[in-house]
Protein backbone atom coordinates (compact mmCIF):
# COMPACT_ATOMS: atom_id res chain seq x y z
CA UNK A 1 0.00 0.00 0.00
CA UNK A 2 1.29 3.27 -0.86
CA UNK A 3 0.95 5.66 1.79
CA UNK A 4 -0.89 9.11 1.36
CA UNK A 5 1.77 11.95 0.76
CA UNK A 6 3.40 9.43 -2.08
CA UNK A 7 2.49 11.48 -4.43
CA UNK A 8 1.73 15.33 -4.84
CA UNK A 9 -1.85 16.59 -3.58
CA UNK A 10 -2.61 17.62 -7.22
CA UNK A 11 -2.92 14.41 -8.38
CA UNK A 12 -4.55 12.53 -5.52
CA UNK A 13 -7.12 14.90 -5.95
CA UNK A 14 -6.89 14.17 -9.68
CA UNK A 15 -7.18 10.42 -8.62
CA UNK A 16 -10.15 10.79 -6.06
CA UNK A 17 -12.02 12.51 -9.05
CA UNK A 18 -11.59 9.81 -11.61
CA UNK A 19 -12.31 7.25 -9.39
CA UNK A 20 -15.49 8.63 -8.48
CA UNK A 21 -16.92 9.20 -11.77
CA UNK A 22 -15.80 5.78 -12.74
CA UNK A 23 -17.23 4.07 -9.62
CA UNK A 24 -20.26 3.34 -11.90
CA UNK A 25 -18.61 1.43 -14.26
CA UNK A 26 -17.71 3.98 -17.22
CA UNK A 27 -15.03 5.99 -18.47
CA UNK A 28 -14.58 9.51 -16.86
CA UNK A 29 -14.17 12.23 -19.54
CA UNK A 30 -11.59 14.83 -19.55
CA UNK A 31 -14.68 17.35 -19.63
CA UNK A 32 -16.36 15.67 -16.41
CA UNK A 33 -12.64 16.23 -14.66
CA UNK A 34 -12.20 19.52 -15.59
CA UNK A 35 -15.32 20.74 -14.55
CA UNK A 36 -15.03 18.94 -10.73
CA UNK A 37 -11.47 19.77 -10.33
CA UNK A 38 -12.50 23.80 -11.54
CA UNK A 39 -9.80 23.75 -13.92
CA UNK A 40 -9.48 24.37 -17.63
CA UNK A 41 -10.18 21.08 -20.30
CA UNK A 42 -6.78 21.59 -21.45
CA UNK A 43 -5.16 21.93 -17.82
CA UNK A 44 -7.15 18.21 -16.97
CA UNK A 45 -5.72 16.98 -20.26
CA UNK A 46 -2.54 17.74 -19.78
CA UNK A 47 -2.87 16.12 -16.08
CA UNK A 48 -4.57 12.93 -17.36
CA UNK A 49 -1.53 12.46 -20.34
CA UNK A 50 0.81 13.18 -16.65
CA UNK A 51 -0.85 10.31 -15.14
CA UNK A 52 -0.89 7.99 -18.20
CA UNK A 53 2.32 8.04 -18.91
CA UNK A 54 3.75 7.96 -14.90
CA UNK A 55 5.76 4.67 -14.18
CA UNK A 56 3.60 2.36 -13.39
CA UNK A 57 1.01 4.04 -14.85
CA UNK A 58 -2.26 5.61 -12.74
CA UNK A 59 -4.47 6.03 -15.28
CA UNK A 60 -5.94 4.56 -18.59
CA UNK A 61 -6.30 7.26 -21.34
CA UNK A 62 -8.23 7.04 -24.54
CA UNK A 63 -8.24 10.20 -26.56
CA UNK A 64 -11.95 10.75 -27.57
CA UNK A 65 -13.16 7.75 -25.07
CA UNK A 66 -12.15 8.78 -21.74
CA UNK A 67 -10.04 7.91 -18.80
CA UNK A 68 -9.73 5.16 -16.15
CA UNK A 69 -8.05 4.02 -13.52
CA UNK A 70 -4.99 1.66 -13.86
CA UNK A 71 -4.96 -0.98 -10.70
CA UNK A 72 -1.82 1.33 -9.06
CA UNK A 73 -4.27 4.39 -9.89
CA UNK A 74 -7.46 2.88 -7.84
CA UNK A 75 -5.11 1.87 -5.07
CA UNK A 76 -3.91 5.19 -4.41
CA UNK A 77 -7.39 6.67 -5.20
CA UNK A 78 -8.76 4.50 -2.42
CA UNK A 79 -5.89 5.44 -0.23
CA UNK A 80 -6.71 8.65 -0.58
CA UNK A 81 -10.73 8.46 -0.22
CA UNK A 82 -10.41 6.49 3.22
CA UNK A 83 -8.56 8.93 4.63
CA UNK A 84 -11.12 11.75 3.29
CA UNK A 85 -14.35 9.71 4.47
CA UNK A 86 -12.82 8.43 7.97
CA UNK A 87 -12.12 12.55 8.52
CA UNK A 88 -15.36 13.23 7.71
CA UNK A 89 -17.01 10.55 9.99
CA UNK A 90 -14.31 11.95 12.81
CA UNK A 91 -15.32 15.62 12.50
CA UNK A 92 -19.44 14.69 13.00
CA UNK A 93 -19.18 11.84 15.44
CA UNK A 94 -16.27 13.51 17.75
CA UNK A 95 -15.79 17.28 16.89
CA UNK A 96 -19.50 17.62 16.63
CA UNK A 97 -19.56 19.23 12.90
CA UNK A 98 -22.82 18.84 10.59
CA UNK A 99 -22.86 16.88 8.01
CA UNK A 100 -22.75 19.45 5.45
CA UNK A 101 -19.79 21.24 7.04
CA UNK A 102 -16.58 18.15 6.47
CA UNK A 103 -16.23 17.98 3.40
CA UNK A 104 -13.71 20.99 2.71
CA UNK A 105 -12.13 20.33 6.15
CA UNK A 106 -11.30 16.57 4.76
CA UNK A 107 -10.12 17.55 1.43
CA UNK A 108 -7.21 19.41 2.93
CA UNK A 109 -6.81 16.87 6.00
CA UNK A 110 -6.36 13.97 3.45
CA UNK A 111 -3.27 14.76 1.99
CA UNK A 112 -1.30 15.20 5.05
CA UNK A 113 -2.33 12.66 7.57
CA UNK A 114 -0.37 9.52 7.96
CA UNK A 115 -1.01 5.75 8.25
CA UNK A 116 -0.75 5.58 11.65
CA UNK A 117 -3.03 8.70 12.45
CA UNK A 118 -5.89 7.19 9.90
CA UNK A 119 -5.13 3.85 11.65
CA UNK A 120 -5.55 5.94 15.20
CA UNK A 121 -8.50 6.97 13.88
CA UNK A 122 -10.07 4.14 12.86
CA UNK A 123 -9.60 2.61 15.97
CA UNK A 124 -11.18 5.29 17.94
CA UNK A 125 -14.38 5.34 15.85
CA UNK A 126 -14.69 1.53 15.80
CA UNK A 127 -13.79 0.86 12.60
CA UNK A 128 -16.80 2.59 10.76
CA UNK A 129 -17.97 0.88 7.39
CA UNK A 130 -19.50 4.18 6.32
CA UNK A 131 -18.77 8.38 6.28
CA UNK A 132 -21.93 10.49 7.46
CA UNK A 133 -23.06 10.82 3.66
CA UNK A 134 -23.86 7.16 3.69
CA UNK A 135 -20.48 6.63 1.06
CA UNK A 136 -18.77 3.22 2.05
CA UNK A 137 -15.12 3.61 3.91
CA UNK A 138 -12.48 1.50 2.22
CA UNK A 139 -11.24 -1.09 5.23
CA UNK A 140 -7.27 -0.95 5.63
CA UNK A 141 -6.98 -3.46 2.88
CA UNK A 142 -8.57 -0.65 0.42
CA UNK A 143 -11.70 -3.23 -0.18
CA UNK A 144 -15.14 -1.87 0.49
CA UNK A 145 -17.81 -3.48 1.47
CA UNK A 146 -20.27 -5.17 -0.46
CA UNK A 147 -23.96 -3.18 -0.98
CA UNK A 148 -26.74 -3.21 -3.02
CA UNK A 149 -28.19 0.47 -3.70
CA UNK A 150 -30.40 1.96 -6.04
CA UNK A 151 -31.47 5.85 -6.75
CA UNK A 152 -34.33 6.88 -5.45
CA UNK A 153 -35.70 7.81 -8.90
CA UNK A 154 -36.18 3.53 -9.63
CA UNK A 155 -38.24 3.30 -7.04
CA UNK A 156 -42.18 3.21 -7.74
CA UNK A 157 -45.82 2.87 -5.36
CA UNK A 158 -46.24 1.16 -2.66
CA UNK A 159 -42.31 0.08 -2.71
CA UNK A 160 -40.55 0.74 0.87
CA UNK A 161 -36.50 1.34 1.66
CA UNK A 162 -34.06 2.70 3.77
CA UNK A 163 -32.03 6.06 2.91
CA UNK A 164 -28.40 4.86 3.16
CA UNK A 165 -26.65 7.63 1.08
CA UNK A 166 -26.46 10.93 -0.56
CA UNK A 167 -24.97 11.29 -3.80
CA UNK A 168 -24.33 14.82 -3.87
CA UNK A 169 -22.36 16.31 -1.19
CA UNK A 170 -22.33 20.14 -2.13
CA UNK A 171 -23.54 21.79 1.38
CA UNK A 172 -26.96 23.19 0.17
CA UNK A 173 -28.09 19.53 -1.03
CA UNK A 174 -27.14 18.02 2.21
CA UNK A 175 -28.71 20.73 3.90
CA UNK A 176 -31.97 20.85 2.36
CA UNK A 177 -31.84 16.81 2.79
CA UNK A 178 -31.82 17.26 6.31
CA UNK A 179 -34.45 19.72 5.93
CA UNK A 180 -36.53 17.22 4.50
CA UNK A 181 -35.39 14.87 7.22
CA UNK A 182 -34.32 12.57 4.13
CA UNK A 183 -31.43 11.39 5.73
CA UNK A 184 -29.19 7.79 5.49
CA UNK A 185 -31.01 5.23 8.18
CA UNK A 186 -35.18 6.92 7.06
CA UNK A 187 -37.09 4.36 6.01
CA UNK A 188 -39.69 5.30 3.17
CA UNK A 189 -42.23 4.47 1.58
CA UNK A 190 -43.47 5.18 -2.25
CA UNK A 191 -46.96 7.10 -2.88
CA UNK A 192 -47.34 8.06 -5.98
CA UNK A 193 -44.68 8.37 -9.26
CA UNK A 194 -46.11 10.78 -11.90
CA UNK A 195 -44.37 9.66 -15.37
CA UNK A 196 -45.50 12.82 -16.74
CA UNK A 197 -42.47 15.11 -14.89
CA UNK A 198 -40.79 11.90 -12.90
CA UNK A 199 -41.75 12.94 -9.36
CA UNK A 200 -42.00 10.86 -6.66
CA UNK A 201 -44.15 11.37 -3.73
CA UNK A 202 -43.32 9.82 -0.68
CA UNK A 203 -43.62 9.72 3.10
CA UNK A 204 -40.82 9.16 5.46
CA UNK A 205 -41.62 6.63 8.80
CA UNK A 206 -43.06 8.28 10.98
CA UNK A 207 -44.12 11.58 9.47
CA UNK A 208 -47.52 12.50 8.24
CA UNK A 209 -46.34 14.99 5.37
CA UNK A 210 -45.87 13.74 2.13
CA UNK A 211 -42.84 14.67 0.20
CA UNK A 212 -42.95 15.65 -3.57
CA UNK A 213 -39.81 15.25 -4.85
CA UNK A 214 -37.98 15.91 -8.44
CA UNK A 215 -35.33 13.89 -10.75
CA UNK A 216 -32.66 16.16 -9.43
CA UNK A 217 -32.91 15.01 -5.57
CA UNK A 218 -34.42 11.57 -6.42
CA UNK A 219 -31.17 10.82 -8.50
CA UNK A 220 -28.76 11.74 -6.33
CA UNK A 221 -30.25 9.94 -2.94
CA UNK A 222 -29.59 6.21 -2.78
CA UNK A 223 -31.67 3.72 -1.27
CA UNK A 224 -31.21 0.09 0.03
CA UNK A 225 -35.04 -1.61 -1.16
CA UNK A 226 -36.78 -3.58 1.70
Amino acid sequence: MKETGTFSNAVEDYLKVIYELTACGALATTTQIAERMGVAPASATGMVQKLAAATPPLVMYQKHRGVELTPCGRQAALEVVRHHRLLETYLVQVLGYAWDQVHQEADRLEHVISEEFEERIAQALGHPAYDPHGEPIPGVDLKLPSESLLPLADLRPDQQAVVRRAGDTRPEFLRYLEQLGLTPGERIVIIDYSPFDENLSLRITGQTQMLVLGPPVTKQVFVEVL
